[in-house]
Protein backbone atom coordinates (compact mmCIF):
# COMPACT_ATOMS: atom_id res chain seq x y z
CA UNK A 1 0.00 0.00 0.00
CA UNK A 2 1.11 3.56 -0.67
CA UNK A 3 2.59 5.27 2.38
CA UNK A 4 0.08 8.07 1.83
CA UNK A 5 0.59 11.73 1.03
CA UNK A 6 0.91 12.86 4.65
CA UNK A 7 3.94 10.67 5.31
CA UNK A 8 5.53 11.03 1.89
CA UNK A 9 5.30 14.82 1.73
CA UNK A 10 5.17 15.73 5.42
CA UNK A 11 7.75 18.49 5.01
CA UNK A 12 5.55 20.30 2.50
CA UNK A 13 2.27 20.08 4.44
CA UNK A 14 0.90 22.32 7.17
CA UNK A 15 0.94 19.66 9.85
CA UNK A 16 2.49 19.52 13.32
CA UNK A 17 3.49 16.87 15.86
CA UNK A 18 -0.11 17.06 17.12
CA UNK A 19 -1.58 16.20 13.73
CA UNK A 20 -2.60 12.54 13.41
CA UNK A 21 -0.95 11.08 10.32
CA UNK A 22 -3.54 8.87 8.65
CA UNK A 23 -3.75 7.15 5.29
CA UNK A 24 -5.97 4.88 3.25
CA UNK A 25 -3.24 4.53 0.62
CA UNK A 26 -4.00 7.73 -1.27
CA UNK A 27 -1.45 9.21 -3.66
CA UNK A 28 1.35 7.60 -5.68
CA UNK A 29 -1.07 7.25 -8.60
CA UNK A 30 0.21 6.09 -11.99
CA UNK A 31 1.64 8.49 -14.54
CA UNK A 32 1.09 6.57 -17.77
CA UNK A 33 2.75 7.55 -21.03
CA UNK A 34 0.49 7.57 -24.06
CA UNK A 35 1.03 4.92 -26.72
CA UNK A 36 -1.41 6.28 -29.30
CA UNK A 37 -2.63 9.83 -28.74
CA UNK A 38 0.90 11.16 -28.29
CA UNK A 39 1.51 10.37 -31.96
CA UNK A 40 -1.94 11.44 -33.17
CA UNK A 41 -1.62 14.84 -31.50
CA UNK A 42 2.07 15.13 -32.40
CA UNK A 43 3.22 15.71 -28.83
CA UNK A 44 6.82 15.25 -27.73
CA UNK A 45 5.73 13.29 -24.66
CA UNK A 46 2.16 12.85 -23.41
CA UNK A 47 1.28 11.42 -20.00
CA UNK A 48 -1.96 10.69 -18.16
CA UNK A 49 -2.04 11.16 -14.38
CA UNK A 50 -4.55 8.53 -13.25
CA UNK A 51 -6.15 10.01 -10.15
CA UNK A 52 -8.97 7.48 -10.39
CA UNK A 53 -6.54 5.04 -8.74
CA UNK A 54 -6.97 6.76 -5.36
CA UNK A 55 -8.92 4.82 -2.68
CA UNK A 56 -12.37 6.21 -3.53
CA UNK A 57 -11.62 6.66 -7.22
CA UNK A 58 -10.81 10.37 -7.50
CA UNK A 59 -8.25 13.06 -6.73
CA UNK A 60 -10.37 14.25 -3.79
CA UNK A 61 -8.73 11.70 -1.47
CA UNK A 62 -5.41 13.58 -1.49
CA UNK A 63 -6.94 16.65 0.10
CA UNK A 64 -9.56 14.85 2.17
CA UNK A 65 -6.99 12.90 4.18
CA UNK A 66 -5.31 16.13 5.28
CA UNK A 67 -8.60 17.96 5.94
CA UNK A 68 -9.95 15.06 8.03
CA UNK A 69 -6.68 14.72 9.92
CA UNK A 70 -6.75 18.42 10.83
CA UNK A 71 -10.41 18.11 11.82
CA UNK A 72 -9.50 15.34 14.26
CA UNK A 73 -6.62 17.44 15.59
CA UNK A 74 -9.04 20.30 16.29
CA UNK A 75 -11.35 17.97 18.23
CA UNK A 76 -14.10 17.84 15.63
CA UNK A 77 -16.45 14.85 15.71
CA UNK A 78 -18.26 15.53 12.44
CA UNK A 79 -17.54 16.73 8.91
CA UNK A 80 -19.81 18.18 6.23
CA UNK A 81 -19.59 19.02 2.54
CA UNK A 82 -21.58 19.97 -0.52
CA UNK A 83 -20.80 17.77 -3.47
CA UNK A 84 -21.41 16.85 -7.09
CA UNK A 85 -20.38 13.34 -6.03
CA UNK A 86 -16.65 12.78 -5.64
CA UNK A 87 -16.21 14.93 -2.53
CA UNK A 88 -19.12 13.14 -0.86
CA UNK A 89 -17.60 9.73 -1.57
CA UNK A 90 -14.21 10.79 -0.27
CA UNK A 91 -15.53 12.55 2.84
CA UNK A 92 -17.76 9.58 3.68
CA UNK A 93 -14.91 7.09 3.31
CA UNK A 94 -12.39 9.02 5.40
CA UNK A 95 -15.10 9.89 7.90
CA UNK A 96 -15.92 6.19 8.29
CA UNK A 97 -12.23 5.29 8.54
CA UNK A 98 -11.70 7.82 11.33
CA UNK A 99 -14.98 7.34 13.20
CA UNK A 100 -16.46 10.72 12.30
CA UNK A 101 -20.06 11.56 11.46
CA UNK A 102 -20.29 12.65 7.82
CA UNK A 103 -23.04 14.86 6.39
CA UNK A 104 -23.34 15.45 2.65
CA UNK A 105 -25.52 17.89 0.70
CA UNK A 106 -25.96 17.08 -2.98
CA UNK A 107 -27.98 18.69 -5.79
CA UNK A 108 -31.06 16.47 -6.06
CA UNK A 109 -31.07 14.26 -9.15
CA UNK A 110 -27.73 15.57 -10.44
CA UNK A 111 -25.17 13.16 -8.99
CA UNK A 112 -23.82 10.09 -10.79
CA UNK A 113 -25.24 6.88 -9.29
CA UNK A 114 -21.83 5.36 -8.60
CA UNK A 115 -20.82 8.29 -6.44
CA UNK A 116 -24.06 8.26 -4.49
CA UNK A 117 -23.67 4.53 -3.91
CA UNK A 118 -20.24 5.12 -2.40
CA UNK A 119 -21.44 7.79 0.02
CA UNK A 120 -24.38 5.63 1.10
CA UNK A 121 -22.19 2.55 1.55
CA UNK A 122 -19.78 4.49 3.77
CA UNK A 123 -22.64 5.55 6.02
CA UNK A 124 -22.88 9.27 5.29
CA UNK A 125 -26.06 11.20 6.06
CA UNK A 126 -27.10 12.36 2.59
CA UNK A 127 -29.35 15.40 2.15
CA UNK A 128 -30.48 16.15 -1.43
CA UNK A 129 -31.00 19.86 -2.05
CA UNK A 130 -33.50 21.29 -4.52
CA UNK A 131 -30.91 23.47 -6.19
CA UNK A 132 -27.42 23.57 -7.66
CA UNK A 133 -24.09 22.58 -6.15
CA UNK A 134 -23.28 26.26 -5.69
CA UNK A 135 -26.44 26.76 -3.62
CA UNK A 136 -25.66 23.65 -1.57
CA UNK A 137 -22.17 24.96 -0.85
CA UNK A 138 -23.56 28.32 0.28
CA UNK A 139 -25.83 26.43 2.66
CA UNK A 140 -23.09 24.32 4.25
CA UNK A 141 -20.77 27.31 4.59
CA UNK A 142 -23.47 29.21 6.46
CA UNK A 143 -24.24 26.17 8.62
CA UNK A 144 -20.64 25.60 9.69
CA UNK A 145 -20.26 29.20 10.81
CA UNK A 146 -22.58 28.53 13.76
CA UNK A 147 -22.25 24.78 14.39
CA UNK A 148 -19.37 22.58 15.63
CA UNK A 149 -18.82 20.66 12.41
CA UNK A 150 -15.87 20.88 10.01
CA UNK A 151 -16.38 21.91 6.40
CA UNK A 152 -14.26 19.73 4.09
CA UNK A 153 -14.95 21.28 0.69
CA UNK A 154 -11.96 22.76 -1.16
CA UNK A 155 -12.59 26.12 0.55
CA UNK A 156 -10.87 24.32 3.43
CA UNK A 157 -7.17 25.17 2.86
CA UNK A 158 -6.04 21.73 4.00
CA UNK A 159 -7.84 20.23 1.02
CA UNK A 160 -5.71 22.31 -1.36
CA UNK A 161 -2.62 21.46 0.67
CA UNK A 162 -3.19 17.74 0.18
CA UNK A 163 -4.15 17.97 -3.47
CA UNK A 164 -0.94 19.81 -4.38
CA UNK A 165 0.96 16.55 -3.79
CA UNK A 166 -0.08 15.30 -7.23
CA UNK A 167 2.15 18.01 -8.73
CA UNK A 168 5.04 16.78 -6.58
CA UNK A 169 4.55 13.25 -7.88
CA UNK A 170 4.65 14.37 -11.52
CA UNK A 171 7.97 16.15 -10.98
CA UNK A 172 9.36 13.22 -8.98
CA UNK A 173 8.52 10.86 -11.84
CA UNK A 174 9.55 12.76 -14.98
CA UNK A 175 12.36 14.77 -13.39
CA UNK A 176 10.89 18.25 -13.78
CA UNK A 177 7.60 20.03 -14.31
CA UNK A 178 5.96 19.36 -17.69
CA UNK A 179 5.64 22.12 -20.25
CA UNK A 180 1.84 21.97 -20.07
CA UNK A 181 -0.58 20.65 -17.45
CA UNK A 182 -4.10 20.05 -18.83
CA UNK A 183 -6.76 19.76 -16.14
CA UNK A 184 -10.57 19.88 -15.81
CA UNK A 185 -11.96 22.87 -13.93
CA UNK A 186 -15.13 22.68 -11.84
CA UNK A 187 -14.88 24.28 -8.41
CA UNK A 188 -11.30 25.23 -9.42
CA UNK A 189 -9.64 23.80 -6.31
CA UNK A 190 -7.52 21.31 -8.25
CA UNK A 191 -5.94 23.74 -10.71
CA UNK A 192 -5.20 25.93 -7.67
CA UNK A 193 -3.61 23.01 -5.84
CA UNK A 194 -1.43 21.86 -8.75
CA UNK A 195 -0.12 25.38 -9.27
CA UNK A 196 0.68 25.61 -5.55
CA UNK A 197 2.55 22.30 -5.71
CA UNK A 198 4.59 23.16 -8.79
CA UNK A 199 5.44 26.57 -7.33
CA UNK A 200 6.58 25.09 -4.02
CA UNK A 201 8.79 22.51 -5.71
CA UNK A 202 10.41 25.25 -7.81
CA UNK A 203 11.01 27.38 -4.70
CA UNK A 204 12.58 24.38 -2.96
CA UNK A 205 14.95 23.84 -5.89
CA UNK A 206 13.53 20.41 -6.69
CA UNK A 207 12.25 21.44 -10.12
CA UNK A 208 13.72 23.88 -12.57
CA UNK A 209 10.65 25.33 -14.25
CA UNK A 210 6.90 25.81 -14.03
CA UNK A 211 4.26 24.43 -16.41
CA UNK A 212 1.65 26.42 -18.26
CA UNK A 213 -1.66 25.62 -16.56
CA UNK A 214 -4.34 24.72 -19.09
CA UNK A 215 -7.75 24.49 -17.41
CA UNK A 216 -10.91 23.30 -19.17
CA UNK A 217 -14.53 23.87 -18.21
CA UNK A 218 -17.60 22.37 -19.86
CA UNK A 219 -19.13 24.92 -22.23
CA UNK A 220 -22.47 24.75 -20.39
CA UNK A 221 -20.74 25.37 -17.07
CA UNK A 222 -17.96 27.82 -17.92
CA UNK A 223 -18.22 30.81 -15.58
CA UNK A 224 -14.49 31.59 -15.63
CA UNK A 225 -14.45 31.59 -19.42
CA UNK A 226 -17.58 33.76 -19.57
CA UNK A 227 -16.44 36.03 -16.74
CA UNK A 228 -19.72 35.70 -14.87
CA UNK A 229 -21.45 33.03 -12.73
CA UNK A 230 -23.71 30.54 -14.51
CA UNK A 231 -26.94 30.24 -12.54
CA UNK A 232 -28.03 26.91 -14.04
CA UNK A 233 -24.92 25.09 -15.24
CA UNK A 234 -25.56 22.27 -17.70
CA UNK A 235 -23.21 19.48 -18.78
CA UNK A 236 -23.17 15.69 -18.83
CA UNK A 237 -19.84 15.93 -16.99
CA UNK A 238 -21.48 16.14 -13.58
CA UNK A 239 -18.23 16.57 -11.60
CA UNK A 240 -17.63 19.97 -13.23
CA UNK A 241 -21.28 21.09 -13.37
CA UNK A 242 -20.51 24.15 -11.25
CA UNK A 243 -21.57 27.70 -12.00
CA UNK A 244 -19.66 29.74 -9.41
CA UNK A 245 -16.33 28.12 -8.46
CA UNK A 246 -15.17 28.64 -4.88
CA UNK A 247 -11.53 28.94 -6.04
CA UNK A 248 -12.28 31.20 -9.02
CA UNK A 249 -9.79 33.90 -8.01
CA UNK A 250 -7.03 31.38 -7.32
CA UNK A 251 -7.61 29.68 -10.67
CA UNK A 252 -7.18 33.01 -12.45
CA UNK A 253 -3.91 33.51 -10.57
CA UNK A 254 -2.71 30.04 -11.66
CA UNK A 255 -3.66 30.79 -15.26
CA UNK A 256 -2.07 34.21 -15.39
CA UNK A 257 1.11 33.52 -13.41
CA UNK A 258 1.82 30.42 -15.51
CA UNK A 259 1.04 32.05 -18.85
CA UNK A 260 -1.63 29.41 -19.30
CA UNK A 261 -5.25 29.34 -20.40
CA UNK A 262 -8.71 28.45 -19.15
CA UNK A 263 -11.05 27.50 -21.97
CA UNK A 264 -14.20 25.48 -22.56
CA UNK A 265 -15.09 22.26 -24.38
CA UNK A 266 -18.51 21.05 -25.45
CA UNK A 267 -20.19 17.89 -24.18
CA UNK A 268 -19.61 16.40 -27.63
CA UNK A 269 -15.88 17.11 -27.35
CA UNK A 270 -15.81 15.64 -23.84
CA UNK A 271 -17.55 12.44 -25.00
CA UNK A 272 -15.18 12.12 -27.94
CA UNK A 273 -12.17 12.41 -25.62
CA UNK A 274 -13.80 10.03 -23.13
CA UNK A 275 -14.13 7.41 -25.87
CA UNK A 276 -10.62 7.98 -27.24
CA UNK A 277 -9.07 7.62 -23.80
CA UNK A 278 -10.74 4.28 -23.27
CA UNK A 279 -10.40 2.80 -26.76
CA UNK A 280 -6.97 4.09 -27.71
CA UNK A 281 -5.22 4.19 -24.33
CA UNK A 282 -7.08 1.74 -22.09
CA UNK A 283 -7.87 4.52 -19.63
CA UNK A 284 -11.43 4.64 -18.26
CA UNK A 285 -12.04 8.04 -16.73
CA UNK A 286 -15.31 9.61 -15.71
CA UNK A 287 -16.65 12.13 -18.26
CA UNK A 288 -15.41 15.23 -16.43
CA UNK A 289 -11.87 13.88 -16.36
CA UNK A 290 -11.88 13.68 -20.17
CA UNK A 291 -12.18 17.49 -20.32
CA UNK A 292 -8.39 17.64 -19.96
CA UNK A 293 -7.83 15.56 -23.10
CA UNK A 294 -10.66 17.34 -24.92
CA UNK A 295 -8.86 20.59 -24.16
CA UNK A 296 -5.56 19.22 -25.47
CA UNK A 297 -7.23 18.03 -28.69
CA UNK A 298 -8.75 21.49 -29.16
CA UNK A 299 -5.43 23.19 -28.39
CA UNK A 300 -3.49 20.96 -30.79
CA UNK A 301 -6.07 21.55 -33.55
CA UNK A 302 -5.19 25.25 -33.48
CA UNK A 303 -1.88 24.39 -35.11
CA UNK A 304 0.33 24.49 -32.01
CA UNK A 305 3.74 22.89 -32.32
CA UNK A 306 3.82 20.43 -29.43
CA UNK A 307 6.51 18.19 -30.91
CA UNK A 308 9.10 19.10 -28.29
CA UNK A 309 6.73 19.48 -25.34
CA UNK A 310 6.12 17.32 -22.29
CA UNK A 311 2.40 17.34 -21.53
CA UNK A 312 0.39 15.86 -18.66
CA UNK A 313 -3.38 15.40 -18.76
CA UNK A 314 -4.94 14.90 -15.33
CA UNK A 315 -7.57 12.15 -15.36
CA UNK A 316 -9.38 13.20 -12.21
CA UNK A 317 -11.78 10.30 -11.59
CA UNK A 318 -12.45 6.66 -12.41
CA UNK A 319 -14.97 5.79 -15.11
CA UNK A 320 -16.74 3.42 -12.73
CA UNK A 321 -18.02 6.52 -10.94
CA UNK A 322 -20.50 7.01 -13.77
CA UNK A 323 -20.87 3.71 -15.65
CA UNK A 324 -24.29 4.63 -17.05
CA UNK A 325 -22.54 7.11 -19.33
CA UNK A 326 -21.26 4.24 -21.47
CA UNK A 327 -24.70 2.73 -22.07
CA UNK A 328 -26.50 6.05 -22.42
CA UNK A 329 -24.24 7.42 -25.13
CA UNK A 330 -24.12 4.69 -27.75
CA UNK A 331 -21.19 2.64 -26.48
CA UNK A 332 -23.18 -0.56 -26.95
CA UNK A 333 -22.43 -4.20 -27.69
CA UNK A 334 -23.76 -6.48 -30.43
CA UNK A 335 -25.69 -9.54 -29.27
CA UNK A 336 -24.93 -12.73 -31.20
CA UNK A 337 -26.63 -16.15 -31.24
CA UNK A 338 -24.92 -19.10 -29.55
CA UNK A 339 -23.74 -20.46 -32.88
CA UNK A 340 -20.11 -20.70 -34.09
CA UNK A 341 -20.85 -19.92 -37.74
CA UNK A 342 -22.83 -16.78 -36.88
CA UNK A 343 -20.19 -15.78 -34.36
CA UNK A 344 -17.52 -16.02 -37.07
CA UNK A 345 -19.61 -13.82 -39.35
CA UNK A 346 -20.19 -11.26 -36.63
CA UNK A 347 -16.51 -11.08 -35.73
CA UNK A 348 -15.20 -10.96 -39.28
CA UNK A 349 -15.27 -7.17 -39.38
CA UNK A 350 -13.79 -6.88 -35.88
CA UNK A 351 -10.77 -9.17 -36.32
CA UNK A 352 -10.42 -8.99 -40.08
CA UNK A 353 -11.40 -12.56 -40.89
Amino acid sequence: MSEGVMRKYQGFLDISTDTPVISMGEGSTPLVRSRSLEKKLMCGELYFKLEGCNPTGSFKDRGMVVAVSKAIESGSKAIICASTGNTSASAAAYGAYCGLTTVVLVPAGNVAPGKMAQARAFGASIMPVKGTFDEALQLVRAFTESHPITLVNSVNPYRIDGQKTAAFEIVDEIGDAPDYLFIPVGNAGNITAYWKGFSEYLAAGISGKLPQMMGWQASGAAPIVLGTPVLEPQTLASAIRIGNPASWTEAIVARDESGGHIGSVSDEEILNAYSMLARLEGVFGEPASAASLAGLIKFAAEGRDLSQKKIVCVITGNGLKDPDMVQNNGFSNQDIPLNLEQMEQALEEVIGG
